[in-house]
Parts: C-alpha cells; sequence; structure tokens
C-alpha cells in the first residue's frame, strides 16, 4: 500500500506513473494507426478488422476504459508535476535556458490540451456516431456472409470534410510533436537513457514521430483526393 501511495504522492513516482501511461498511450496511437492504414487496402479488410474488435463486446469496452483511465491519469500527473514546478520554482529564470528546456517541453501542456480536444471529438464522431447514427448498421457484407459495420464507408465520408480533416491533421501534427518530446522523457523516466546513445535517442523519436504524422496525414489527404497515388486507392 506504501508503495502504491508513493506513486502517486512523490515527485518520481508521479514521473514513473506519467511515463508509464505515456508508453501505454504511445502503443496504443501505433496500433491505431496501423489499423487505419487498412483504409488503402480492400474494404474486406478494414470491415473484418472493424468486426471482430466489436466482437470482443466487453473486453473492447475493457479496453476502452483502460485507455481512457490511462490519459485521464497522464494529464492529472502532468498538471500537478507542472505545478510541483512551478511552486519550486516561484520567479521566472533571468535567462531562457534554451538548451534545457525545448520549445516542445515548455509548451507540452498546450498541445496536450489540444490533442485532448480532439479525442473528445474524434471519440463521438466515430466511435459513439453522435452525428451520424447511420454508421451504426451493419450495411456491409463481408464474404462469409456476415453483415457489419461499413468501417470503410465511415472513414471515407467522414474525412471528406475538410473542416474534420484539417482538424485532424492539425491534432496529429500537435500529438506527433508532443510525442517527440514526450519519448525521450518517458525513456529518461525509465532509466534508460545515457550520455552515449542520447542523440541517437532523440533522433529516432524524431524520425518515429515524422513517419507518425506523414501517414496520418496521408489518410485524410488521400480522401480529399491531395494525394493521387493513394487516393486511387480508395474505393468510393
Amino acid at each position: 500500500m506504501n508503495l502504491l501511495g508513493s506513486l502517486f504522492t512523490s515527485s518520481i513516482g508521479r514521473k514513473f506513473m506519467m511515463a508509464a501511461t505515456g508508453l501505454v498511450l504511445v502503443g496504443f496511437v501505433t496500433g491505431h494507426l496501423v489499423g487505419n492504414l487498412q483504409l488503402f487496402l480492400p474494404p474486406e479488410k478494414i470491415n473484418h478488422y472493424g468486426h471482430l474488435l466489436e466482437s470482443l463486446g466487453l473486453g473492447l469496452w475493457a479496453v476502452r476504459l483502460f485507455l481512457l483511465a490511462s490519459v485521464v491519469l497522464h494529464i492529472w500527473l502532468a498538471i500537478q508535476l507542472t505545478l510541483e514546478n512551478r511552486t519550486a520554482r516561484p520567479q521566472g529564470y533571468a535567462v531562457d535556458h534554451v538548451n534545457r528546456a525545448t520549445l516542445a517541453s515548455r509548451i507540452m501542456a498546450r498541445t496536450g490540451l489540444v490533442v485532448l480536444a480532439f479525442l473528445v471529438f474524434h471519440i463521438a464522431h466515430y466511435t459513439v456516431r453522435v452525428w451520424h447514427p447511420e454508421w451504426s448498421e451493419p450495411t456491409y457484407l463481408l464474404l462469409d456472409g456476415t453483415a457489419v459495420r461499413d468501417v470503410y464507408a465511415m472513414m471515407v465520408q467522414g474525412f471528406s470534410n475538410v473542416g474534420v480533416s484539417i482538424f485532424y491533421i492539425i491534432a496529429v501534427g500537435l500529438l506527433s510533436y508532443h510525442l517527440a518530446h514526450g519519448i525521450v522523457s518517458m525513456v529518461q523516466t525509465f532509466g534508460l537513457k545515457n550520455e552515449n546513445w542520447t542523440r541517437c535517442l532523440e533522433r529516432l523519436a524524431l524520425v518515429y514521430c515524422w513517419v507518425y504524422f506523414l501517414l496520418n496525414a496521408a489518410i485524410p489527404l488521400a480522401v480529399l483526393g491531395y494525394l493521387p497515388f493513394l487516393s486511387g486507392l480508395i474505393q468510393r
């Protein structure tokens, strides 16, 4: 019990928990991207994938609640650590030490809030389907004859809205920027960062974030027709 309590009451414990929840969320956004990229395959693939997830029933909701709890805890820990740092340094620095606090680290809270706002919208749009209840109907037949929701058509129709696509690209861009700093901090918190490979770690994190952003952005851009070589793969 004392160990569990120290994770939330001590600065080190909160940093460790923030890194742990961050690791969970990095794994999720990576897996989510892999699933979404099936849009460039025949509709059968992503619709079967969506049906497979929904067939988990309560298991899927358990995963969703776990991820939601991780997001809430990650944000709460970030706020707590930010307030703690401000209390420890009530007066601003006379000199802005850019080499110690990168632009990413100084605006982590702001990027996080925008990403959170998008997450709420994204869940309401595609998961709860607030504005498109018709997306809940099983209108697609798999090769085995099973009627399932047409996730493929849902994504194409959703990203055909320019406003939605722009918001998506901006949010994914900010998330990628957020991850660029977060991944390095996470590795450092776990004690895996050292002077010998710090620069390599930072470069790997940067490459991952750029690839993550470009692949995510390619989805709405292809739906809108701005990437002809990918747009041709989408069946409307």
